[in-house]
C-alpha cells in the first residue's frame, strides 16, 4: 500500500500536467496520456497496477455514463433519435458481425464466438476521446448531440454483445431463442430500472433535508446503485444508469438548489477528469504486460501488430460505409430531411468525417481487461493475450491517427464553415435576454406593483441590470426585497425551460444562461 500509494498519486498528477501541455498544444489530452503511459511503463521497478477484471466495470463506468447523461442535450436526442439509435444499436451489430467473419477468416483458432467478442469490444466510439478533440473546431450541435447520443448508446449495445459472446465461449454454444428473450429484459429491464430509480432518488432528493455537501455525495453514489441494481437481475447496468441520469438531469432544477448545481458540477468536473486520465495511461501502462503475454504464446509481435491493423481498417471501413448507408437510406425514406441542394458537398463527405471520428477507449478498454482469465471450466480464455493486445492497437491507432488528424480534416474540408453563423447566435442571445427583462417586468408588476414605487432597488434592477453587478451599497437588500428577488430568479428559470421547448432554440445557450441564474443567486445569498 505505502508503495502504491505514492505512485496513484503521482499517475493524478501526471494526468493533471499533461491535460495542461496538450491544452498549450491544441490535441486531445487522451492522445499524450496514452503516449505518456507507454513510455512509463519502460521505467524499471515501477508498481504493477492491476484492477480486478470483475470490478473494472463498476469502478469507471456508471460515474462516466452518468457524467455524460447530465451533459448531453436531450432535445438534440430526440431530434435526431433515428441516426443516434441505428448507429448506436444496428451499427454496433453490423460492427461487430464483420469483426466476427473477417477474425474468423484471418486469425488462426478464431472462432466465431471469439469473434464476436473482439466486435462487442472494440465496437464503441468514445465520446471522452471524441470531444476532446473536437473542442478544438467548432462543429454543428446536430452532429456533436449524434456523436454524444450515440456513445450513450453504443455502450450498452456493445456490453450486451460482449456478454452474450463471453457466454457462447464459455458454454460452447449459443441458443438464440434464451439470447432474444434475454436481450429484451436487458434493454427494457435496464431502461425501468433506471428510471424508476432515477425517479426514487429525484423524491429523495426533494423531501429529505438536504444541503450541497449531502447532495453531491449521494450524486456521487447514485451512478453506481443503479448499474448493480440492474446487475443483480441480469439487466443492462448501462442503460439504467444512462436512463436514470437522463432522468435526473431533466429534473436537475427541481430537486437541486443553485448551491448544489454549481458546486456538483465542479466535483463532477474534476472526478470524472481524474477517471478518464488514469484509464487513458492505464492504456499505455498495461501494453508492455499485454506483448510479454503474446509472446509467451507464440505469437510474433509483428503478427499480432498486424491483426490489430486489420481489425481498425475494418472498424473505420465499416463504419463510413454505415453511415453512407444511412445517408441512401434517408434520401429514399425521408427525402424532406436532406439538407438543401447547397449543401450537397457537405452531405456527401459527412458520413466520411463521422466515420472519422469511431475513436475508442475507455469503454474498450473496460471490457477488455474484463475479460477473466479462466472460463468456468477452470481452463485459460482462449485467445485472451491476443484479445487485449489487439484492443490496445485498435485504441492507440484510432486515438494517434484519427485523432491526429480529424481537427485538420474538419478545417481542410471547411464543411461547416456555412452552418456556423456567429452573428445569428449573437441575435438569439440577445433576443433570449431582452425577453427575460420583459418577462420579469410584467413578473414584477403583477405581483409586486405596491412595492415597485419608490423602491430604489427593484427599479434599478428593472432599468439597468447589468449595473446591478457594479453596486457597491447593498443597504437596499433587505429580506424582503430578497425574497422577491430570488422569486424573480425562479420565474426566469421557468421562462427558460419553456423557451426550451422551441426546438430552434440552442439548449446550450439556455444551460449557459441557467447557470449564470445559479450564480446570481448564489450572489444573493451572501448579501
Amino acid at each position: 500500500m505505502h508503495t502504491i500509494l505514492p505512485f496513484l498519486l503521482a499517475m493524478v498528477a501526471a494526468v493533471v500536467l499533461l491535460e495542461m501541455w496538450a491544452t498549450k498544444l491544441k490535441i486531445a489530452y487522451p492522445v499524450l496520456l496514452v503516449i505518456a503511459g507507454l513510455l512509463i511503463s519502460f521505467i524499471p521497478n515501477l508498481p504493477m497496477v492491476r484492477i480486478n477484471p470483475d470490478l473494472i466495470f463498476f469502478i469507471f463506468l456508471p460515474p462516466l455514463l452518468f457524467e455524460a447523461a447530465w451533459s448531453i442535450s436531450f432535445k438534440e436526442m430526440k431530434k435526431w433519435w433515428r441516426i443516434i439509435t441505428s448507429f448506436a444499436f444496428l451499427v454496433v451489430f453490423f460492427t461487430a458481425l464483420t469483426v466476427a467473419l473477417v477474425t474468423n477468416y484471418y486469425i488462426p483458432g478464431f472462432t466465431i464466438a471469439l469473434g464476436f467478442l473482439l466486435g462487442g469490444i472494440v465496437s464503441p466510439p468514445d465520446a471522452v476521446s471524441t470531444g476532446a478533440i473536437t473542442k478544438f473546431v467548432k462543429i454543428p450541435k446536430s452532429t456533436s448531440a449524434i456523436l454524444e447520443g450515440e456513445s450513450l448508446l453504443n455502450d450498452a449495445s456493445s456490453l450486451i454483445i460482449f456478454r452474450f459472446a463471453l457466454v457462447a465461449v464459455g458454454t460452447g454454444q449459443f441458443i438464440w431463442q434464451e439470447a432474444a428473450t434475454s436481450f429484451l429484459w436487458m434493454v427494457f429491464g435496464g431502461v425501468g430500472i433506471g428510471l424508476l430509480l432515477g425517479w426514487i432518488f429525484v423524491q429523495m432528493h426533494k423531501r429529505l433535508p438536504t444541503d450541497a455537501a449531502s447532495d453531491i455525495a449521494f450524486t456521487l453514489i447514485e451512478p453506481y446503485f443503479m448499474y448493480w441494481v440492474a446487475e443483480q437481475v441480469h439487466s443492462s447496468g448501462v442503460l439504467a444508469v444512462v436512463c436514470g441520469g437522463l432522468y435526473m438531469s431533466s429534473q436537475r432544477l427541481v430537486f437541486l438548489n443553485s448551491t448544489s448545481r454549481i458546486r456538483g458540477a465542479s466535483v463532477w468536473e474534476s472526478f470524472v477528469f481524474i477517471l478518464n486520465g488514469i484509464i487513458f495511461l492505464i492504456i499505455g501502462l498495461e501494453l508492455p504486460e499485454i506483448v510479454s503475454g503474446i509472446h509467451s504464446k507464440g505469437i510474433p509481435l509483428s503478427t499480432a501488430i498486424s491483426y490489430g491493423i486489420l481489425v481498425t481498417g475494418v472498424l473505420v471501413a465499416v463504419r463510413i460505409i454505415s453511415g453512407y448507408a444511412a445517408m441512401v437510406a434517408t434520401m429514399i425514406f425521408r427525402p424532406t430531411v436532406l439538407p438543401h441542394a447547397a449543401s450537397r458537398r457537405r452531405r456527401w463527405l459527412m458520413p466520411a468525417l463521422l466515420g472519422w471520428t469511431g475513436m475508442r477507449g475507455v469503454v474498450s478498454l473496460a471490457a477488455a481487461l474484463a475479460i477473466p482469465v479462466k472460463l468456468a471450466n477452470g481452463q485459460l480464455f482462449p485467445h485472451r493475450d491476443l484479445i487485449l493486445f489487439i484492443t490496445f492497437v485498435v485504441i492507440l491507432l484510432t486515438l494517434l491517427v484519427q485523432g491526429l488528424t480529424l481537427p485538420y480534416f474538419i478545417r481542410r474540408s471547411r464543411l461547416f464553415e456555412e452552418i456556423f453563423n456567429e452573428a445569428e447566435e449573437t441575435e438569439t442571445r440577445k433576443k433570449m435576454k431582452q425577453g427575460l427583462k420583459q418577462h420579469i417586468y410584467q413578473f414584477l408588476k403583477h405581483k409586486y406593483e405596491n412595492e415597485l414605487h419608490g423602491h430604489t432597488g427593484l427599479e434599478k434592477f428593472i432599468l439597468q441590470w447589468e449595473e446591478r453587478a457594479k453596486a457597491t451599497d447593498d443597504s437596499w437588500m433587505n429580506e424582503k426585497t430578497k425574497i422577491i428577488f430570488l422569486e424573480m430568479l425562479e420565474s426566469q428559470r421557468q421562462y427558460l425551460i419553456e423557451l426550451n421547448k422551441d426546438p430552434k432554440v440552442n439548449e446550450e445557450i439556455i444551460r449557459q444562461q441557467l447557470y449564470q441564474i445559479d450564480l446570481e443567486e448564489e450572489r444573493l445569498k451572501m448579501i
